[in-house]
C-alpha cells in the first residue's frame, strides 16, 4: 500500500468514526419547541379553559383534605429551619422555611390573622365541590433559627439558634399544574371568565357562573387579578407535552379573605372568618323571590375585579345541586378542622354550620331568570 492510500484509508475511518459518534450522540426523539406565551395565546388558552372537575362530593373528606403526598396532618407539628420572609404583592404575615428534606414551605401565622383560618375553609370547600383551589394545610410550625414575628424583622437571632413554635399556623401548597402567565402574577381577572367559549371546548356558562356564586357564598373579597391563576393541566392528566396546552384550567389560589363581608380594602377583621358579618350578609342583592334577575351580593373592593356579579338560572341551579351533597359531618369537619371557634370564639361550630345551612337555601329556593 503507498503512503497516499494509507492517509486516503485513515482519513476515511476518523470521518466514520466521527460521523457514528454523531449519530449515537443525537436523541432518537427531540421535545417540540415551547412556543411563547404571548398575549394572543393567552386569550385563546382562556377561550378553551374549564373551571370545574367532576367529583364525588359526598365521599370527600373535609378534614383530611386532598391526598397529597407533599401534604401534613391537619393538626401536626411541622419543624423547619428559617429561609426568607419576602412581602411579595401580599399583606398578611407569612414567612418560608426548609423541612429536613430541603423542601421549602411557605407559613401563614400569627393568631389574629384571618387568613389562618379562612384559606384552610375556602380552600377545601373549593375542593370538595370540584373547583380549583390550592392546598391549606393547618399545622402548628416549628421553626429553627426564626425571628420571633419574621413578618415584623428579617433580624435572626443572635448566638445559639433557637427554635419557635408558631400556632396557629397554615402551610400552602400549591394546586398541581403548570401556571401560564405572559407576566410575573398575572393571573387573571373575573370579567375574562366571560371570554371562556363552550363552543371552543370551555367550560359552559353554568359552571362558570356557579363559581362566581361560589365567590359571593364564601364573600370572596380580594378578587384582584393576582388572586385567580390560568394553569395547565396535562402533566397532572398524563398527556404528553406538545408545546401547547391541551387542558387549561382557571382556578382560585388566594382565599385568605372570605367567610366574612366583602369590603371596599379587603381589611381583615370584617372580611375573614367573621361569622356576625358573614351570617347576616344575604346572598343576593335583589332580595325579590320568584322569577326574576339574579344578582350576586359582593360589593367589589378597590383591587377587585368581580363587583356583585349576575348570575343565570343554570348557575344557581349547578351550585345548588352541589351543595346540597354536603352533609351536616362534612359541615362540621369543614369549621372545625379550620379552627374557626378560635378565631371567633362567640360562635360555636355548630353556629357557623347552620349559617351554612341557611345561606345554602337562599340559594337553593331562588329561581332566576336564563
Amino acid at each position: 500500500m503507498t503512503r497516499f492510500r494509507a492517509l486516503r484509508l485513515v482519513a476515511t475511518i476518523t470521518v466514520g468514526v466521527w460521523c457514528l459518534a454523531r449519530v449515537q450522540a443525537a436523541p432518537v426523539s427531540q421535545k417540540p419547541a415551547q412556543k411563547p406565551f404571548t398575549r394572543e395565546a393567552r386569550l385563546e388558552t382562556i377561550r378553551r379553559a374549564q373551571v370545574w372537575m367532576p367529583i364525588r362530593i359526598p365521599s370527600m373528606d373535609l378534614k383530611a383534605g386532598p391526598k397529597d403526598p407533599e401534604g401534613f396532618a391537619s393538626g401536626g407539628t411541622v419543624a423547619c429551619d428559617f429561609v426568607k420572609h419576602s412581602r411579595g404583592n401580599g399583606a398578611t404575615p407569612k414567612f418560608w422555611c426548609a423541612t429536613p428534606l430541603d423542601d421549602e414551605i411557605k407559613v401563614r401565622y400569627r393568631e389574629r390573622n384571618g387568613h389562618v383560618y379562612a384559606q384552610v375553609a375556602a380552600t377545601r370547600l373549593l375542593w370538595a365541590l370540584g373547583f380549583g383551589a390550592d392546598r391549606a394545610y393547618p399545622v402548628k410550625v416549628l421553626c429553627r433559627n426564626c425571628p420571633p414575628d419574621p413578618w415584623a424583622s428579617l433580624e435572626k437571632p443572635q448566638g445559639e439558634p433557637q427554635s419557635i413554635l408558631f400556632d396557629p399556623a397554615t402551610i400552602d401548597r400549591k394546586m398541581p399544574g403548570n401556571t401560564l402567565e405572559t407576566k410575573p402574577d398575572q393571573g387573571w381577572a373575573w370579567k375574562e371568565l366571560d371570554l371562556v367559549d363552550e363552543a371552543a371546548g370551555g367550560a359552559p356558562l353554568a359552571q362558570r357562573d356557579a363559581l362566581k356564586l361560589l365567590a359571593v357564598f364564601i364573600q370572596h373579597t380580594d378578587t384582584k387579578s393576582g388572586n385567580q391563576r390560568l394553569i395547565c393541566l396535562d402533566k397532572r392528566l398524563g398527556k404528553p407535552d406538545n408545546g401547547e396546552c391541551a387542558h387549561p384550567f382557571m382556578m382560585i389560589p388566594d382565599l385568605g379573605t372570605t367567610f366574612g363581608h366583602a369590603n371596599a380594602f379587603n381589611r381583615d377583621g370584617p372580611g375573614s372568618v367573621n361569622f356576625q358579618n358573614w351570617s347576616q350578609t344575604p346572598i343576593w342583592r335583589n332580595e325579590k323571590k320568584g322569577n326574576g334577575n339574579c344578582i350576586g351580593n359582593l360589593p367589589g373592593s378597590v383591587s377587585g375585579t368581580l363587583d356583585n356579579p349576575p348570575v343565570s338560572e343554570a348557575g344557581r341551579k349547578f351550585l345548588a345541586d352541589l351543595l346540597v351533597q354536603l352533609s351536616d359531618t362534612q359541615l362540621h369537619d369543614l369549621f372545625e378542622v379550620a379552627r374557626f371557634t378560635r378565631r371567633d370564639p362567640k360562635a360555636s361550630i355548630e353556629d357557623w354550620v347552620q349559617a351554612f345551612k341557611r345561606k345554602r337555601d337562599e340559594i337553593v329556593n331562588r329561581t332566576c331568570s336564563s
